[in-house]
Parts: structure tokens; C-alpha cells; sequence
């Protein structure tokens, strides 16, 4: 009889213990931290998936690119000296940037569709105009009698080979040249196309040449000239201009952008002419999921010097749903705080697994919208959602306190939540802010409602002036 009674007592304090609730509402939470993270790895699997199948398609299309020349190259023989004194003669290439290069052109974009994805494409017509110098072989030391002129070469860097659309007949000192795909060396640029070349005595060499160039996502340029400058135009509306510089002018209207860069040699770090890798290495060649790659793993990174602009979607519903799912817990913790001041103040005991039930249907919320939302706009997959969960929460809310009064309650905290978190995720600037703003209020309400409780009476089973009559 004793035992019993000791049980019938420890069962009466279980149920009545205050701490014992909050200790298991808490460990309900760490609990549902699980699914949180399962959600966060599936919307970035799904991400994954998007990702590849756009890189299926700029893949077969034209992948980003970026753009570096032209460049005069010449080889000369340089001399090695082994540990034994042997004297080995090598091949080595000097190179130089044009004095100036004008790029005026303009990219007309172009949506795909692979499943449930779109993917951005563009076409871009370029005209490149500008001028190479004489060769200064003695600011690199190297002697004319050991240059190789017949083999020197112009090359023009292109990450995507396949984004050529024609031929590219390229105009110097008067004379048209045909570009041959390949380039002799790697000393610059990973991929791109090239063509022998004579140089004719010490004198200027004004070139021009057109471009006709499929890719996807941005378009860069590596400001290879004394002076560079780049003016492009193009019907989409939603650009992101990136890179080392931002345009000098730029105009954005609901037609579509302009704008124009203006790079000078004393904006980078590396000379108009070297040898060997000297800007850096070769930029990377086609990669469509990892731009910033090299051909080479061995070989320097790409220079810190291109500039562009990137196509953008104008809204990125992965992006916004992981947002919004970071802000899981603390919806989960406030839905809870709400169920436990009623359970408290009403006399309304909810079990641990309603707790954990209702917990779910949040999480469940966000497994709606990553769905939603791959096929209609985010703003209307997040109502979606908000109405399937509170219907759910309302009704099972309805079934746990048998109180129209009550129920109203916690449908209107569900709402006021996924209005405020909504707020959130468009005020991108402000989040913090109101975030801290709106915890601010919620705990003064807190402290306000409960500042009559006697939390102490409460683990008695005493009544107090705030239960519900």
C-alpha cells in the first residue's frame, strides 16, 4: 500500500510539476531540431538538383564566360642551367596586353525550361576595337637574337568554346586574320582560340573584330588594356553586376539595363607585358557548377580582375526557403510557449505527444512550401501553406480544449506568427531588426500576462486569478 501511494504521489506531482513540463517541452524541442535538419539537407538536395539540371542545359548551349584578350605572344629560347652546369635550351613565351581595348556590345537573354526549371541563356554580340604597341623586349631582358618572331601569335581567351556561334575574322593593321581554335600556350588562358601572326617593325597596331558568343549566367572580362573599356545593353531587367569594379554608369528600367566599366592598367596588379603566367595563370574554363576552378589544379588562380554581370531570376525560391526554414525553431518554440500558457492558465492539460504532434504539423509546413513552390510563386506557396497547417493546428487545437474561445486563440498566435516571419524574409535589410524588435514584444507580453502567477501555487494545484472561469 505504501508503494502504491508513493506512486500515486510521484504520478500527481508528474502531472502537476510546472518544471517537469517545461523540461519535457524543451526536450520536445531538441527533438524536433531532427527534422529541422533533414528539411535544411533536402532543400539543399533540391537545390541540387536545379543546379544540375541548369548546368545540363548551359552545358549543351554555352556555359559562363569570360572573355580576356586579345594578346600578342611571342616565343623566345631561354637558358637553363641543370645541377651538373649543362646548359639546356628551352621555349618560353612573352607576352603583351593591347594599349586599349573598347568593348560595345549587347546581350539578348533567352529563358529554357528543363522539368520544373528555367534556365537563363543569352547571345551576345560584341565588337572589340583597340590597339597593340611595339614589343619592348628589353623591359623583359630578352635579347632579339633569341626571339622567334615566325611562331608569335594573337590569342583571345573564351571559357566556353562551345558558346561560339561564327567565324571570327579579326582585323590588324589592316590585314583580316582567321582565328584557328587552340592556343599554343597556357600561360594565360585556359581555353580560346588563336592565329599566327608577322609582326611588320616597330609601329602600333590598331585590331577590330566581332564576336558572336552563346553562354549562361554572366558574362566577365578580364581588363586586359591599359585602359579598358566595356558598354553593354540588354532587355533584362533583373542584372547583378559583379566582379573587382562596377560599372562607372549604369541605367536599370523595367525595359532592361546599360552600363558601361572603365578599367585603367593601375587598377590591377599585373604589367602590360611579362613572361610565363604573369597575370596569374590561366582563368578557368568551362565549369558551369564551379566557375572558379582552373583547367589546371596545379596552375595560379585566376587574377582578382574580372568584372561582369550575371543574369538573375528574379526570385530564387530555394534561397527564401531556406530562410524561412532557419526560422523553425523559434516558430515551434512560440507555437509551444502559446500551447503552455493555456494549458497553464486554463487548467487545459495537453499531453507530451500533442506537444509533439503539433511540432510535426509546423515542420510539415515547410515540406509544403519547397514543394509549392517549385511550381507556382513563393509569396502564394507560403499562403498555401499557412492555410493547410492552420486548418490542421486550428481543428486538432479544437479537439485537445473543447473551447471556441481558446481555439480562436491559438489560430490567431499561428497567424500573427507566419505574418510576422513572413515580413522577415521580404524585409531582407531590416531582418535583424525586426526580428530583435518583434522577440522584444512577445517577451513583454509574456512578462505582462504573467505577472500576477504564482508559479509556486501552480505546482499545489491551487487556482489563481487568471484561470479561466
Amino acid at each position: 500500500m505504501e508503494k502504491s501511494s508513493l506512486f500515486e504521489k510521484l504520478n500527481a506531482w508528474a502531472r502537476r510539476s510546472v518544471s517537469l513540463k517545461l523540461l519535457s517541452i524543451g526536450f520536445l524541442i531538441l527533438l524536433l531540431m531532427i527534422p529541422s535538419a533533414m528539411l535544411t539537407s533536402l532543400i539543399g538536395e533540391r537545390e541540387s538538383v536545379r543546379d544540375a539540371a541548369l548546368d545540363e542545359v548551359s552545358s549543351k548551349w554555352g556555359g559562363s564566360q569570360t572573355l580576356g584578350g586579345p594578346v600578342l605572344s611571342v616565343p623566345y629560347r631561354a637558358y637553363l642551367k641543370d645541377e651538373r652546369g649543362k646548359v639546356e635550351t628551352v621555349v618560353r613565351y612573352a607576352h603583351f596586353l593591347p594599349d586599349r581595348i573598347d568593348v560595345v556590345g549587347s546581350m539578348e537573354p533567352e529563358k529554357r525550361y528543363r522539368g520544373i526549371y528555367v534556365v537563363v541563356l543569352y547571345n551576345t554580340q560584341l565588337r572589340f576595337r583597340g590597339t597593340f604597341s611595339p614589343p619592348r623586349f628589353d623591359l623583359l631582358n630578352i635579347s632579339r637574337n633569341d626571339l622567334i618572331p615566325e611562331d608569335a601569335f594573337i590569342s583571345l581567351g573564351i571559357t566556353d568554346m562551345k558558346g561560339i556561334k561564327e567565324d571570327i575574322s579579326f582585323r590588324l593593321d589592316e590585314r583580316n586574320y582567321v582565328f584557328s581554335p587552340g592556343i599554343p600556350t597556357s600561360d594565360l588562358f585556359g581555353s580560346g582560340i588563336s592565329f599566327p601572326v608577322r609582326l611588320s617593325g616597330q609601329k602600333s597596331y590598331p585590331f577590330d573584330f566581332r564576336l558572336n558568343l552563346n553562354g549562361s549566367r554572366h558574362l566577365r572580362f578580364l581588363p586586359f588594356g591599359k585602359e579598358t573599356t566595356v558598354a553593354l545593353a540588354s532587355p533584362w531587367d533583373n542584372p547583378s553586376f559583379e566582379g573587382a569594379f562596377l560599372p562607372d554608369e549604369r541605367l536599370i528600367t523595367p525595359e532592361g539595363f546599360k552600363a558601361r566599366w572603365k578599367v585603367l592598367q593601375l587598377n590591377r596588379n599585373y604589367p602590360q607585358q611579362g613572361t610565363g603566367p604573369f597575370v596569374g595563370g590561366p582563368y578557368p574554363a568551362a565549369n558551369p557548377g564551379n566557375e572558379m576552378t582552373t583547367v589546371d589544379s596545379g596552375s595560379p588562380a585566376n587574377p582578382d580582375s574580372a568584372f561582369g554581370v550575371r543574369l538573375l531570376l528574379p526570385v530564387d525560391e530555394y534561397q527564401k526557403t531556406m530562410r524561412s526554414a532557419k526560422y523553425n525553431v523559434m516558430f515551434v518554440f512560440l507555437t509551444f510557449l502559446a500551447f503552455f500558457f493555456v494549458e497553464v492558465l486554463n487548467r487545459k492539460r495537453i499531453h507530451p505527444i500533442q506537444y509533439l504532434l503539433v511540432g510535426f504539423a509546423i515542420c510539415l509546413f515547410y515540406i509544403l512550401l519547397l514543394s509549392i513552390s517549385e511550381h507556382v510563386s513563393f509569396g502564394f506557396a507560403y499562403l498555401i501553406g499557412c492555410v493547410c497547417i492552420l486548418t490542421l493546428v486550428t481543428f486538432y487545437a479544437w479537439n485537445i480544449f473543447r473551447s471556441r474561445f481558446l481555439t480562436t486563440l491559438i489560430s490567431g498566435v499561428l497567424v500573427v506568427l507566419y505574418g510576422f516571419f513572413y515580413s522577415l524574409l521580404q524585409l531582407q535589410d531590416y531582418a535583424l531588426l525586426m526580428g530583435s524588435l518583434g522577440l522584444l514584444i512577445i517577451l513583454a507580453a509574456v512578462m505582462y500576462l504573467t505577472r500576477n502567477i504564482d508559479w509556486y501555487s501552480l505546482q499545489t494545484g491551487e487556482r489563481t486569478s487568471l484561470d479561466a472561469k
